[in-house]
């Protein structure tokens, strides 16, 4: 591999990160404003959220799972649109690498099984897939 695709390939995993960490935070702290959280609970506050998650409905999941789905497939669609080859494994690896930080959420935030299922199955590798195809990754 020539240098300059190394080092697109590279610009492209870091691009991909953090322009889709930049989008996921942004959602996140957009859907605070327009669904408040519960009451009492300081969202910026880890503690304050482990003890206040069975204050949570259904509808304050919907920020989160946006945030998650949207923040990897903005960064999927960079990595891939970057990526001077294998655009595909690029976006593919975005994904997987915001699984792992869903992964990691899960352990720490004891949220609802059916909200940590529906956010570990669809909003990261299915992303990754999506976020290539659009980048084009698959053209003919």
């Amino acid at each position: 591999m020539k240098k300059n695709a190394l080092l697109r390939n590279i610009l492209a995993v870091i691009a991909g990160i953090v322009i889709g960490g930049i989008v996921n935070m942004g959602i996140v702290m957009l859907g605070g404003s327009i669904i408040p959280p519960p009451e009492g609970v300081d969202v910026s506050s880890m503690e304050s959220l482990k003890s206040a998650m069975h204050l949570f409905q259904p509808i304050n999941f919907v920020f989160p799972f946006l945030a998650h789905a949207l923040g990897t497939l903005v960064g999927a669609i960079i990595a891939a649109l970057i990526a001077a080859n294998r655009k595909m494994l690029f976006a593919l690896g975005i994904g997987f690498v915001f699984l792992i930080g869903g992964i990691i959420m899960v352990i720490d935030l004891p949220a609802p099984l059916w909200f940590n299922v529906l956010d570990l199955v669809i909003a990261y590798i299915p992303m990754g897939v999506l976020g290539g195809f659009l980048a084009g990754a698959y053209k003919k």
